[in-house]
């Protein structure tokens, strides 16, 4: 195939790429999510009266919540009392009444340890009559750091950098973040009790589940403590994690630490969890701009999920399957969304996106007509700046032709160091928001 074609194909699966991503930033969804007029506030579909609020507070994290702040305060302005949210590092924006706090992600940093204490603060000071309003996105878990009795912000830390790298779902981190915490699973909204408490969510988890999304602080845990132990075990976390933690989690099993409030506590009876941006929302409008661009689309039902290997595998047969079927029109645009799985084994750099294009890129060598991206929505794909790749069955050959050897690049898990020389990458800068990850597959006709 022409060198020009090649691009050309990339070209157009970053532009479907690009307009899911614009679908579900924040600017699009907040104004969505609330309205003002001389009488009402309406948050989602909680419409509150103006003179029944006493003081509004505005908390939150996540990689969103920095433009979500900014969105909400044009709307607010000065109806805000008092706000401080908690974002990634490179991920704020300039607000005039709700502070935002630069801090570390994926593994927290004092920055974050403090932000939680000032987060706490606010939410305590609410009244019967205030409303607090919590802007939740992915990420949260981390920006929204703390530690329990008896341990410290280090061993948090210690415990945060081998959940990432274990391979675990973020469901199974969250599960071990939330009881080795006085704000996760459902502590904040026993921290805000009795003010009203209303939680605008972009939801970056499978399923879109509230009590996962930034490890649920504002809804009702049902795990416990001793799945948290069975979670250290499963992946062989047992002799690393610190010895305080280990031990804090084991009193909790036994009874002596109290457990996170479950369904049914009253402490939930004010507050109101409203999804306003998820992966879905993104994926349907990569589907229309591939429409768009005179392709065929078709979105995925099932989640990229699981270990990155058969997920790698997966997605390829799919795209054989699919360039095979004569009775189908090309070109065609395949969408995935979902957050697949990686062990970390080597010390390279990269993150799961660009390792999941690299093993794609292999098994796409010699087969033409099939293009395929693989990136993240938050901009950010592992501790990298970008976002992910794009292969097709070009990638390899080129990259052999610069001296490159694939294979060691797949072994030693750095696969940003293997596209920043084959080329490839996908470079968006944080776009501030979050909502998983996006796999575009475009199928031509086998040349």
């Amino acid at each position: 195939m022409d060198l020009s074609l090649h691009q050309e194909h990339r070209t157009i699966a970053e532009k479907i790429f690009y307009a899911g991503v614009e679908a579900v930033k924040p600017s699009v969804l907040i104004p969505r999510a609330i309205k003002l007029d001389d009488r009402n506030l309406i948050l989602g579909e909680q419409s509150i009266p103006l003179n029944s609020i006493n003081k509004i507070y505005v908390i939150g994290a996540g990689k969103a919540s920095g433009m979500m702040a900014l969105e909400t305060e044009k709307i607010l302005g000065r109806l805000i009392k008092e706000g401080l949210i908690s974002v990634k590092y490179g991920h704020s924006c300039p607000t005039k009444y709700i502070k935002q706090v630069e801090c570390g992600h994926p593994v927290p940093d004092e920055n974050g340890f403090r932000a939680t204490s000032e987060i706490l603060r606010i939410a305590e000071k609410a009244g019967d009559n205030d409303l607090v309003v919590c802007l939740l996105s992915g990420g949260g878990s981390a920006l929204m750091p703390d530690y329990p009795p008896g341990s410290s912000a280090e061993e948090i830390m210690v415990l945060n950098g081998l959940l990432v790298n274990c391979g675990a779902s973020i469901s199974e981190i969250n599960t071990v973040r939330k009881h080795l915490s006085l704000v996760k699973g459902g502590q904040l909204a026993r921290a805000v009790y009795p003010a009203t408490l209303v939680n605008l969510i972009i939801s970056d988890v499978p399923g879109d589940y509230p009590d996962i999304i930034a490890s649920g602080p504002a809804t009702p845990d049902p795990s416990t403590f001793d799945e948290a132990i069975l979670i250290i075990e499963k992946y062989e976390l047992t002799e690393s994690v610190p010895y305080r933690l280990s031990s804090y989690l084991h009193e909790g099993a036994a009874g002596k630490r109290p457990e996170t409030p479950k369904p049914g506590d009253p402490v939930f009876e004010r507050t109101h969890n409203i999804l306003i941006g998820n992966n879905r929302m993104a994926l349907e409008a990569a589907a229309l701009k591939a429409s768009e661009l005179k392709l065929g689309t078709s979105i995925s039902d099932d989640l990229i999920l699981g270990d990155i290997e058969g997920v790698a595998e997966k997605l390829f047969i799919e795209a054989l399957k699919v360039q095979s079927e004569t009775t189908v029109e090309k070109p065609v645009c395949l969408l995935f969304g979902g957050e697949p799985t990686v062990r970390m084994t080597g010390r390279g750099k990269g993150g799961r996106n660009q390792h999941l294009a690299l093993l794609l890129a292999k098994m796409l060598k010699g087969r033409s007509g099939i293009t395929m991206l693989c990136a993240g929505t938050d901009g950010t794909d592992g501790p990298t700046d970008a976002a992910g790749a794009v292969v097709d069955s070009d990638t390899i050959g080129s990259a052999i032709q610069k001296d490159l050897d694939p294979e060691k690049y797949i072994y030693d898990f750095d696969s940003y160091c293997f596209f920043k020389k084959a080329g490839g990458h996908i470079i968006t800068g944080p776009t501030m928001t979050n909502v998983m990850d996006v796999v575009a597959i475009l199928i031509w006709k086998e040349i």
